[in-house]
Formats: structure tokens, C-alpha cells, sequence
């Protein structure tokens, strides 16, 4: 849904109501062949090509885990990850599911009259929908015309009706009449593009053409896309619906409804141009395939495909036209970190008909040997445009180096690396200075971002470097060494411990809980742990318990943080002996497991942590002691040294008690 879903908000009441319903195996039951095992359920995995089920629900939990690919989480997370929706979507599916009346907290007037407009237009594709396909199937002029059509491309009745394909009669007023009859509105239907005013009488904008819905992720029409059958030079070959409030073209590509289960199994997206071509290769098994309609890539195309993949594989025909369409969009399917690959189709051919001369397999075989690097394809082609023209060569590197400089996602690292010095090799050009060039793109990038921020200018949609993203640009020049280092385990430990038994006792004597008794401690711990998402939760915990309540499990595993979400899931799936084993090796402490030594374990992470803050200041106050000049300096970090190996002592041997007051 292209506006309601980001309007109005689902109320946390509404929330509950739809997570105290869910039933997980249920749910996932939908859509995987489960068998009970025990107390769980097995299955083979949705997300990975998988012969051997390693694919488990835990009831108990109320979560999924697959052992194979490590995908987990809990039904609203298996419904965002299997059919790509987002959070709201999936609770909006889930409420309709358990016929859960949606409550959404206070919006204006304007907003909730946009989001009825929404539904309005929804509703109303859905009836030209089924009119346009009854027409095609049902009467003789669909037969006749429009399904002859279809027939005369290859595309068989099961294939029409899977893409839910169309026709509208050369009557003049057909649709719109019976529409009206049935009390759809005027207004709206002249919003969707289906009808139009002639001579000041409503008439069907898509007389004679077959009619081609084009769908949301979750299946819903957006808009359609109507071809002329007749020759006319005066009409356009191709209508398509108006952009209104649910179909912005720029952010659709067509087949993504058919396609995203395919594209999310095979980890590849393969887009082509036209409305035929998607079909014609689905019809042939090549599944994982979308369209841009003809237009040039958008960024929320680029953001709609990077959804499902990483890997987009573009295929043009072989010539000049098709070359030039491949180059645009380059840059941002760059930026946006897609690992793009071009495929150029023999000369006169494109996807439909390549695939219906030379069938399936053949097809995925020509796309598997003709795949060429994107990047590496523009800088080729551009070079054998250069020839010896010292300008445009000086011209050519400065472009090739701000393409590069815009893969700047730290994970992405080593691939602009290899651009780096791949492009260097074939440019026949210094290395370090390509580097050089590129860095300087990157800061001219962050100057013109900073300056838009000073003037209090929204950023550009690209997002900003990281932090460890400047740190690899500055190591690629050799100026620092850059090093990750996180230690996560006993962080999640707390997190899980809260979830678990935050609201049981730990004392008898005051009747405070294993919260009160955490929270109490003199340390904070949100301030050290490593990880985002732990500090995310602990400080949400946190203020809730400052508040005067618990939040349980659920509240975190159903979050709509989307990361939350997912890492609680995978916390609580944890096996109960997941405390490090190594500590008693490393921090000489005995560790006790189960929900039976609860207290026990509390105390093992809580010590944990604060001892590994410790060491981090015994380090610390070592190197201050190398550095130390002077005696009175010596002096007090022997003192501080001592201090801290007194405190390191009695964790490590009152782990029974509580330590610090």
C-alpha cells in the first residue's frame, strides 16, 4: 500500500489484541507443510532451497528458526521476511485474519479522509479487475479479440488468469455504466483512470484494449496498463492509470506479487522492460522477473527490488537503444548497493520472444555465460567511445571514480576495492590515484550533506557514509587501521534473563526482582553493552520499569522495531546453556544453568559484564602507567590499579553474593 500504510497508527491495544490471537504454527502452517516433532514442528524452509527440514516452529516460543540459513523470528517477522510485508501490513493481515477490529490513534481529518480515498480506489480496482477479466473469459468479443490475442503471444488460459489479464468491450460506455449502477463514485473512477468525460458523459478510458492490473506486493491492483489492439496513430499503444493516491509509478515495478518468492529463493532479480516479457518468461519457469514499464529506474524501484536481493541482473535487447537504457540508472542502482549485472540479448530479440525460441533452460543458461559487471560494462563501452581522446579519457576516469566513490557502505568495502583497481588495470592509470580521486568524491559528498544540514535542508534520499565506512575510506589510503571487535554473547544473556525471570524474586527478605535487583546495581548497564539492539532494549526496559512496569516478552518480540523483533526471537531461542562456557577458564567463575538457577545466572551475567568493564579499565590504566612522567602519577595509578584487581578479585569470588552497595 502506497499511503495508508505510512498515515495513521495502529493503536498498542489493537496490538495486543492481534498478538494475544496469534497462533504461530498456524500462521507459518500457511505457508510451510509442517510435522509435529515432539513438542515442535519441522518442515522444509521457506527461505533457502533445502531437501532435509531444518526448518523448526516452537510453539512454546512462539517463534520459527531454520538451523540451515539461521532466518528466525516470530510470525509477524515470518510474514514480513515470506511475503515482503511491512510491519503494518502484516498486522493489518493478521487482524483481518483473526477478524480483529483495527483502533488507530487520532490522526486529522484530512488524513483519515486520504486514507478512505485509499480503500476507495483499492475497492474499485478490484471490481474493474474482476469486470475486465469476466469480459476477457465470459463473453464473445473477449473471446474473440482479446483472448485470441493472448493466444496468438503464447500465453495460455492458465497464465491469463494467473496474472488476472482483461479486456474492455469497444463499447463505448460499458464499464462505467455498470459501475455506476452498482454506486461506485464518479470522482474516484475518474482518479483510477478507468473512466473519462466525453461530450460530458462518463465513457471507458479503455475501450478495446486488453488490460494488463498491476499489484502491490501483497496482491492488491494498483492501477493497470492497457494495450491497443487496432492499429491508430492518433492513440498510444499503451494507457496506463494515472498516478493518484495508491499507484505512484515510480515506486512499482510490475510482476513484483508474482515474482517475490522466486527472487527471495534464487536471490537474483532479473528485470526486463515490458508487461509480455514478465509473463512470457513466468510462463516458461523463469519466475524471478519484474518490469520497469519502459521508464528509466527510480530509486524506489532500486529500494523495492533491494527488498528481496542484492543481486539485480538487468537484460536489454542488443541494441544501441537498449545499451543506452542499460547505462541509465547505473549510478543510483550503485549507491543503493545492488551488485548489478547486464545482459544483452541478440540483436531483434528481447526476453519474450528469446525465451519462447529457445525455451527455458536455454534461456537461464545464455543469461548464466552473457552476465557482464555493470560498472565494468559502462567503463568498456565508454572506452571504446573515447578511442585516443586524452580529454575524454581524463573526462572518463573522473566519471568512473564518483560511480565507484558511491559504493560506500562499509560491507561494500572490498567491492569498491576491486572496482578500484580492476578499473585502474583497463584505464591503465595509478592505483593510488584512482583511490585518491575516488576519496575525494566521497568527502565532496559529505561537505555538500553537512552544508545542506546547516541549512537545515532535508538530506538527499541516498543515506549518509557511516562512521566505519569514512574509517575504510581513510584506511584505503593507508592513514588508519581500522579493527571491529564485539562481545556480544553475555550482553544478550542479560536481555534474555530479563525477558525470562525480570518479574521473579530474587530476594525473600525486601521481595524485590531480579529487575529491582539489576537496576540497583551502581552500573548502567545500556552504557556497556556493545550492541545497538541490546541497548535499544535495555533502555526501553528500563523505562518501563522506572514507570512502575514489566514488559514481558511479547512486548519486545512482537516490537515494531523490526530488529528488536528479530533479535529477541533469536535471544529467547537460545539454548539455556548459551552462558559462555569459557568462563570459568577465563574469569575463573562457576556457572549454574536453567530456569531452576536462575538467580545464579543473573548474578554470573551481571558480574560478567561489570568484570569485562573492569578489565577494560585495568587495560586502560596501563598504558596510562607506560605514559605516566612523573612519581606522584606512578603513585596513583598503582593505587587505581590496585583498587580495580580488588574489585576483579571479589567478583570473581563472591559470585554468590551481591557485591557492590
Amino acid at each position: 500500500m502506497q499511503f495508508a500504510d505510512s498515515c495513521p497508527v495502529i493503536t498498542q491495544q489493537t496490538i495486543q489484541q492481534i498478538v494475544s490471537r496469534i497462533d504461530i504454527v498456524e500462521i507459518v502452517g500457511s505457508f510451510v507443510k509442517l510435522k509435529k516433532r515432539g513438542a515442535n514442528y519441522l518442515g522444509l524452509c521457506p527461505f533457502h532451497n533445502e531437501k532435509t527440514p531444518s526448518f523448526t516452529v516452537t510453539p512454546s516460543k512462539e517463534i520459527y528458526k531454520c538451523f540451515g540459513c539461521g532466518a528466525g523470528g516470530d510470525a509477524i517477522r515470518f510474514l514480513m521476511e515470506h511475503e515482503k510485508y511491512s510491519y503494518v501490513e502484516a498486522l493489518r493481515w493478521l487482524a483481518q485474519k483473526y477478524n480483529v477490529e483495527i483502533e488507530e490513534t487520532e490522526v486529522s481529518a484530512e488524513a483519515k479522509q486520504q486514507q478512505l480515498l485509499a480503500d476507495s480506489l483499492y475497492i474499485i480496482n478490484g471490481f474493474a479487475r474482476e469486470y475486465f477479466s469476466h469480459t476477457l473469459l465470459e463473453t464473445e468479443e473477449g473471446q474473440n479479440v482479446g483472448l485470441s490475442y493472448f493466444e496468438e503471444r503464447g500465453f495460455t488460459r492458465e497464465t491469463v488468469q494467473k496474472f488476472q489479464l482483461g479486456y474492455c468491450s469497444n463499447e463505448r460506455d460499458a464499464f462505467a455504466r455498470t459501475a455506476l449502477e452498482k454506486g461506485y463514485n464518479l470522482e474516484y473512477l475518474q482518479k483510477t483512470g478507468l473512466v473519462t468525460i466525453r461530450n460530458e458523459q462518463p465513457a471507458d478510458n479503455y475501450r478495446g484494449r486488453v488490460i494488463f492490473p498491476i499489484h502491490n506486493q501483497s496482491g492488491k491492483v494498483l492501477g493497470f496498463g492497457a494495450r491497443i489492439l487496432v492499429k491508430n496513430d492518433r492513440a498510444p499503444k499503451y494507457i496506463n492509470s494515472p498516478e493518484n493516491e495508491i499507484y505512484v509509478k515510480s515506486k512499482v515495478l510490475y510482476g513484483t506479487y508474482f515474482a517475490r518468492h522466486a527472487i527471495d529463493k534464487l536471490n537474483e532479480c532479473l528485470l526486463v522492460e515490458g508487461y509480455t516479457d514478465v509473463i512470457s518468461l513466468h510462463q516458461a519457469g523463469v519466475e524471478n522477473v519484474v518490469a520497469s514499464s519502459g521508464t528509466s529506474l527510480t530509486t524506489d524501484q532500486l529500494r523495492l527490488i533491494k527488498r528481496y536481493t542484492n543481486n539485480l541482473t538487468i537484460l536489454y535487447d542488443g541494441d544501441s537503444a537498449g545499451v543506452k537504457a542499460a547505462l541509465r540508472g547505473l549510478d543510483m542502482a550503485v549507491e543503493e548497493g545492488l551488485n548489478v549485472k547486464l545482459v544483452l540479448l541478440p540483436d531483434k530479440e528481447d526476453p519474450d520472444s528469446y525465451v519462447q525460441k529457445i525455451g527455458a533452460n536455454a534461456f537461464r543458461q545464455f543469461i548464466a555465460d552473457n552476465r557482464q559487471d555493470f560498472v565494468l560494462f559502462k567503463l568498456q563501452i565508454s572506452m571504446q567511445e573515447m578511442g585516443n581522446d586524452s580529454t575524454r579519457k581524463s573526462q572518463l576516469v573522473n566519471e568512473i571514480a564518483e560511480t565507484i566513490s558511491k559504493i560506500d557502505k562499509v560491507e561494500d568495502f572490498t567491492r569498491q576495492q576491486d572496482y578500484i583497481r580492476q578499473c585502474s588495470q583497463l584505464l591503465k592509470i595509478d592505483e593510488q590515484g584512482l583511490v585518491m580521486l575516488v576519496n575525494k568524491f566521497i568527502r565532496e559528498r559529505l561537505h555538500k550533506r553537512e552544508q545542506q544540514l546547516a541549512k537545515n535542508a532535508p538530506p538527499p534520499d541516498a543515506e549518509p557514509l557511516s562512521e566505519e565506512a569514512i574509517a575504510a575510506m581513510e584506511a584505503a589510503e593507508g592513514n588508519v587501521e581500522v579493527i571491529f571487535q564485539t562481545d556480544e554473547k553475555q550482553e544478550k544473556e542479560l536481555v534474555k534473563i530479563l525477558l525470562r525471570f525480570g518479574d521473579m524474586v530474587f530476594s525473600e527478605e525486601d521481595n524485590s526482582t531480579v529487575a529491582d535487583y539489576v537496576f540497583h546495581l551502581p552500573y548502567d548497564f545500556e552504557s556497556l553493552a556493545d550492541s545497538e539492539v541490546v541497548r535499544k532494549i535495555l533502555r526501553e526496559y528500563k523505562s518501563r520499569y522506572d514507570e512502575g512496569s514489566l514488559p514481558d516478552r511479547k512486548w519486545f518480540l512482537y516490537h515494531a522495531d523490526p530488529e528488536i523483533s528479530k533479535q529477541t526471537a533469536l535471544i529467547l531461542e537460545d539454548k539455556e546453556a548459551d552462558l559462555s562456557t569459557n568462563w570459568k577458564e577465563r574469569f575463573e567463575i562457576d556457572t549454574v544453568y536453567g530456569d531452576n538457577a536462575y538467580l545464579r545466572d543473573t548474578i554470573s551475567t551481571t558480574n560478567y559484564l561489570i568484570l569485562r568493564k573492569i578489565k577494560k579499565l585495568i587495560l586502560e590504566n596501563q598504558q596510562e602507567m607506560e605514559k605516566a612522567d612523573t612519581f606522584e602519577l606512578q603513585m596513583k595509578c598503582i593505587e587505581v590499579h590496585r583498587h580495580l584487581k580488588q574489585l576483579e578479585m571479589e567478583l570473581t569470588q563472591g559470585i554468590g553474593t551481591v557485591i557492590f552497595r
